[in-house]
């Protein structure tokens, strides 16, 4: 079975989803950083694998739930610590982030029998997701992260180095606010959907 990981920052304010402010607060960034994660969390947890683990930076919180394990980022850009991710697992391994919160069992559930690679393009021109079936660190070190052409380099990477690559449906990053409302209409039902209704009522004139 698949190993999944999650990569994330510990929900404090100032530190986590700094473009959505403004509109919002800090605090109110932070609580929807923290929504989105433990959307995520409770999606990965819900989905079959041989572990789960979160990759994260900072301190764990009463968010987190069982059945996880928690290994500390490594230093260094976000290739690298992508890269030290994966070096971490010895089989099949699916990464993904805390900024899709409408991810779903379904999406995650993916089978390396016909392929050797999934990867799961986001809107903004990155990835919300990269499967391996033989991690490789060396797939990750060097690409450039958070630009437009990211999510481009990184499966070219793949593809030149001879894997057999199957593409999941693209997905929306919640980086700012049109994000937010456009991605908690697609998990109405969610934590993060909740708690940005929860801020808009705080911050409705």
């Amino acid at each position: 079975m698949t190993t999944l990981l999650v990569i994330a920052k510990e929900p404090v304010p100032g530190r986590v989803k700094t473009r959505l402010t403004p509109p919002f607060t800090p605090s109110e960034a932070a609580a929807l950083a923290e929504a989105a994660l433990a959307d995520t969390l409770r999606a990965v947890a819900a989905t079959p694998a041989a572990r789960r683990v979160l990759v994260l930076d900072g301190t764990p919180g009463p968010w987190l739930p069982p059945g996880f394990d928690v290994v500390r980022q490594c230093a260094g850009g976000l290739d690298e610590r992508l890269a030290a991710a994966f070096a971490g697992c010895d089989g099949p391994a699916l990464l993904i982030g805390m900024d899709t919160p409408q991810v779903t069992p379904q999406l995650l559930t993916v089978d390396f029998a016909d392929c050797d690679a999934y990867f799961g393009p986001a809107e903004d021109g990155g990835f919300w997701a990269l499967g391996l079936a033989e991690p490789d660190p060396a797939l990750l070190r060097g690409v450039p992260m958070s630009t437009p052409v990211t999510g481009a380099v990184q499966r070219e990477r793949l593809v030149r180095a001879g894997l057999r690559v199957r593409d999941l449906p693209r997905l929306r990053d919640v980086d700012t606010a049109a994000d937010a409302h456009a991605v908690a209409a697609l998990a109405p039902c969610g934590k993060f959907a909740a708690r940005l209704a929860r801020c808009r009522a705080v911050t409705r004139p």
